[in-house]
């Protein structure tokens, strides 16, 4: 039997004239070359443009995107991915 991603986070909704879209699954085996039992995307869009951005796709392993900018990205546990998150949002709309 295989073992299937669960979903422990979904969230969208407006913010600060866009929308921001949370997803983060645990899975069965971390996704390469992430080491950590958890798949997820964030992201904030305005305009259609992506503003802000957390992933950790195959291959990639964890890195966020600021604007066009993308940088890896040190991932500690679901609650600081959520917390990194928004602060970069915060940031890009001078909310802070």
């Amino acid at each position: 039997m295989t073992k299937r991603a669960n979903l422990i986070y979904r969230e969208k909704r407006s913010h600060a004239g866009g929308i921001v879209e949370m997803v983060v699954w645990r899975v069965p085996q971390p996704v390469p070359p992430s080491e950590h039992p958890f798949k997820y995307r964030l992201v904030f869009v305005r305009d259609g443009e992506r503003l802000v951005g957390y992933d950790n796709e195959r291959g990639k392993g964890d890195h966020r995107h600021l604007g066009e900018l993308e940088s890896p990205y040190v991932f500690v546990d679901e609650d600081q991915l959520l917390n990194d998150f928004w602060q970069d949002v915060m940031e890009v709309n001078n909310e802070t």
